[in-house]
């Protein structure tokens, strides 16, 4: 997949759903009709700074220039137990300021075998390091997760921390304005995200693998 024709698609898409001209988007993020024509042919890199503008101006995510979940299509149910496998890509890092699913993120992919065809919206997966969610999720194991900016108390998410540079997996209770990120493990102290320490939630946790 060429990514920068695929943004490009999803520039396009987002422009003539709001019935723009080349030139109307131009104007609103401060560049020319013929830039907007590069980043929707893909012919010009649309770099980050440019995107935080499309996603402002068209009001979505960032994350929706991207490509979302990739289905193994190809694959048929394994021994026709009616399993349905998902190639979903891993992330290594996550970087301040970088979408989910930036190129730069991604340290390869893993396919996933689901009871279900998942619920639509988009996946990815992490390598678990430490124990401080033990015995649920132990160190090692990779997880699943639905990408989605809130969960519900007592779900486990993927949370941002450290100044967004780091993911750690908790379980959330809200608890007024402030957010308790609590381990299983409990020689571990809850982490409380407030105005002072700011978190943010990537998503929810869907599914956990690991080897005996």
């Amino acid at each position: 997949m060429d990514l920068n024709k695929y943004i490009g698609e999803r520039i396009r898409y987002f422009r003539n759903k709001r019935g723009w001209t080349s030139e109307q988007l131009a104007n609103k993020i401060g560049t020319s009709r013929v830039t907007v024509t590069r980043y929707e042919t893909g012919t010009r890199k649309t770099n980050q700074d440019v995107l935080f503008k499309l996603a402002d101006v068209f009001n979505v995510s960032i994350n929706d220039f991207f490509p979302s979940l990739e289905k193994a299509t190809n694959m048929k149910p394994i021994d026709q137990t009616g399993m349905h496998p998902v190639r979903i890509p891993i992330i290594g890092t996550i970087a301040c300021g970088t979408p989910i699913l930036a190129e730069q993120n991604i340290d390869g992919y893993t396919t996933e075998l689901f009871d279900e065809e998942p619920e639509d919206g988009t996946l990815f997966a992490l390598k678990c390091q430490g124990d401080s969610m033990e015995p649920k999720i132990p160190n090692g194991a990779t997880v699943i997760v639905h990408l989605q900016p809130t969960v519900e108390d007592d779900e486990i998410a993927a949370v941002l921390v450290d100044d967004n540079e780091e993911a750690t997996l908790k379980r959330v209770k809200h608890v007024g304005n402030q957010v308790m990120l609590m381990p299983e493990n409990k020689k571990y102290d809850p982490i409380l995200l407030n105005k002072e320490n700011p978190g943010r939630i990537l998503g929810k946790v869907v599914k956990v693998s690991y080897n005996l």
